[in-house]
């Protein structure tokens, strides 16, 4: 039966923290090249349907945690909040993997970034599950912490704001429609990556819930990857569209 290395979770979360450094001074000044960002003059190779690509690139985030829980032998029931925090994880890579995709209307994605993207999610499933199934200890009651509470509720208000963009996003488009649209309400009144945003938010209610450091290296890494993102698409839409209105932020509302 696998054990607990806590040095392995460590060096584990020191990369992840690594890569998102990485993430943020490649993409600081250049968006990565796919959807609205790519570039034109370029022929398209390599690239699969955006359904097919978002099922592929986030399955082995559910897989993975799913596996090890499966693995370990006797299985992992108590305490109540460790089992919580590992459904919270499963629960939003299920959206992701088995919902999500199956209605964007995204352009075809490159073959290079979804390679990239499924490593990810293999490498972070791998390292939140095995922390929350063979390395994590929590007291009886974790689940009146505030450290969980507040964490619960944080990640449930940016799930609830990442999917509720991602639906106004999809209704800007008509089935076969690839143009893009200046999104209208929710968040997306206030900024322009309100989707990025509620997957932020989200990610640090988790790492607040579970106060580790995988979780924490996990959030980092998203701030980190689509924080640039949603800032390119602020660019995109100010450069695009001449009425887009001015009052939005980049990213957090009132601020940036």
């Amino acid at each position: 039966s696998m054990q607990c290395f806590p040095g392995l979770v460590l060096a584990l979360s020191s990369l992840l923290g690594a890569l998102a450094l990485l993430q943020l001074s490649l993409h600081l000044r250049v968006p990565s090249r796919y959807g609205k960002h790519e570039e034109r003059l370029v022929r398209p190779r390599g690239r699969l349907p955006a359904r097919c690509a978002w099922f592929l690139q986030e399955l082995p985030s559910f897989l993975v945690p799913a596996l090890l829980l499966a693995l370990r032998s006797p299985p992992r029931l108590e305490p109540l909040g460790c089992r919580l925090l590992c459904c919270l994880f499963c629960w939003h890579y299920f959206y992701r993997t088995f919902i999500y995709p199956f209605f964007t209307r995204g352009r075809p994605f490159p073959l290079q970034l979804l390679f990239f993207g499924m490593l990810f999610c293999i490498y972070n499933g791998f390292l939140q599950g095995y922390y929350l199934i063979y390395c994590a200890e929590y007291p009886n009651d974790w689940c009146t912490d505030i450290r969980f509470t507040s964490g619960l509720l944080l990640f449930l208000l940016g799930m609830g704001i990442n999917i509720h963009s991602d639906l106004l996003l999809r209704q800007l488009r008509k089935p076969g429609e690839v143009t893009y649209k200046i999104p209208q309400g929710g968040l997306f009144t206030y900024v322009s990556g309100a989707n990025y945003f509620g997957e932020i938010v989200e990610w640090f209610g988790f790492a607040i819930a579970t106060w580790s450091l995988p979780a924490f290296a996990f959030a980092f890494f998203t701030l980190c990857c689509i924080g640039p993102r949603a800032y390119h698409h602020h660019r995109y839409y100010l450069k695009t569209f001449t009425d887009y209105p001015k009052s939005r932020k980049a990213l957090i509302p009132f601020v940036f």
